[in-house]
This record gives structure tokens, C-alpha cells and sequence, in this order.
């Protein structure tokens, strides 16, 4: 059985370690976009869950298809049939989401500690804790980092240690984010300069000229005058 306490503090020592080896910027975008945002908020509420957790599980679990159950992907308006099977059909998304992270294991709802190494415990947890019983880092987790190489179960119970996880992982998910949208935080986590996302950079202000000048100034009124003046030839 997997040592939950040492996961946590083995996740929380690779966070403060990992570096980004993938851009993870235009997913993260995508989850901290308003509308989006906004959702997952709701479902927060409801749970106890943070919203940028239940975000990246989304992301993992059918690419932030809103058509898709946050528990494994499946339509959420129809009985699911992978595990947890059994569950649904939902009235919503958001109905699908509350159930899974307050009636499906890992109960992340139960969850109390939200620091961020119990955080990546328990989104491990929720993928599954065949990588940590190897003694592998989770590509859930780390995929896209440099906390990750290879290795991942191509189907239940079927381990290939060649095979490289190309979705992005949570880890670099959350710093990505966290970059873009201040508001997110985590008790013990902070930003690495690898994981800084630049501000897209204001559009500067066309430099004045006789063609285009300044608006009020003298070369604008002379311009207003020939505009006028050829205006009454044409």
C-alpha cells in the first residue's frame, strides 16, 4: 500500500525541483479563461475542491471537454461505462463534477489539506497509484517537466515503461496557471522563473506623422483642412 504522507512530501519536493521541459501555455489559458473558471468555481463551492484542481483533472481526464464527466471522460448525460462505471446520466457538467469528487475514489471532496504537495497526492490519487507503487513519477503529475521520462499504463494493468505521456501534466498545469492568474495559490508553492508566463507586451501607439498625426495637434487640424477642400473637388 502507497505511503500517502511520503507521496506527499516526495510530490512536494518535486514541484519545488521541477522545471518545464513542454509550453503549457495555451491549455492553461484555456482553464483560467473566465467562462471556464467561473464553472469550476461553481463546483468548488459544492465540494471543498479547488477550483484550479478540479481544472486540470478536467484537462486530464477528456481534454476540458465540457461533454465529458470529470470522473473518467465519459458522456456525463449517459451511464458511464468506464470506472467508476455506473455513474450517471447527469443533468449537467456540473452535476457529473460534484458527483465525482464527492461519491467516486479518491472522495477528493473529503480532502482537507490543500497544500501543494497533498494537492498532487490527491490528484494522483484520482489517476491512480500504480506509478508510485513502482516508484515511478506519475506522467498524470509531471508529464511535460523534467520530473518525467517515460513510462505510462497504456490500458488497466498494463505498465510500458517506454511510452511517454504526451498530454501535459498537472504539475506543469498548475504553475502555468498559477503565472497567468495571481488569485491561484497553494499552501508551500511558488512560481519558478521557468514557469513565468511573459505578458503579452500592450500594442504601441502608431509614432505621429503627416500622415497620421497627433489627434488635437496643429498637423491634424491642417490635414482636416485639405480633407475638406479635395473632399468639395471629388
Amino acid at each position: 500500500m502507497t505511503n500517502l504522507i511520503a507521496l506527499t512530501e516526495s510530490n512536494a519536493k518535486r514541484w519545488a525541483a521541477a522545471r518545464l521541459t513542454r509550453n503549457f501555455t495555451t491549455v492553461a489559458r484555456r482553464l483560467v479563461a473566465p467562462g471556464a473558471k467561473a464553472r469550476y468555481q461553481t463546483v468548488s463551492a459544492r465540494t471543498g475542491v479547488p477550483w484550479p484542481a478540479i481544472a486540470v483533472i478536467h484537462e486530464r481526464e477528456c481534454s476540458q471537454d465540457w461533454t465529458g464527466s470529470l470522473a473518467q471522460g465519459d458522456p456525463w448525460n449517459r451511464v458511464s461505462v468506464h470506472v467508476p462505471a455506473g455513474r450517471g446520466p447527469f443533468r449537467s457538467w456540473e452535476e457529473a463534477a460534484i458527483d465525482a469528487l464527492v461519491n467516486c475514489a479518491p472522495y477528493a471532496a473529503r480532502n482537507k489539506d490543500w497544500s501543494i504537495g497533498r494537492t498532487l497526492a490527491k490528484l494522483e490519487q484520482y489517476n491512480g497509484l500504480g506509478y508510485a507503487a513502482r516508484g515511478r513519477p506519475s506522467p498524470y503529475i509531471w508529464a511535460g517537466t523534467d520530473q518525467y521520462r517515460s513510462g505510462k499504463y497504456v490500458r488497466d494493468g498494463v505498465y510500458d515503461p517506454n511510452v511517454v505521456d504526451s498530454q501535459p501534466g498537472c504539475a506543469g498545469l498548475l504553475k502555468t496557471m498559477m503565472a497567468l492568474d495571481p488569485t491561484i495559490t497553494f499552501t508551500g508553492a511558488t512560481i519558478t522563473p521557468a514557469a513565468s508566463v511573459k505578458p503579452i507586451p500592450a500594442e504601441k501607439p502608431a509614432t505621429p506623422s503627416i500622415a497620421n498625426p497627433s489627434k488635437g495637434s496643429i498637423g491634424a487640424f491642417i490635414a482636416n483642412i485639405f480633407n475638406v477642400v479635395f473632399r468639395r473637388k471629388a
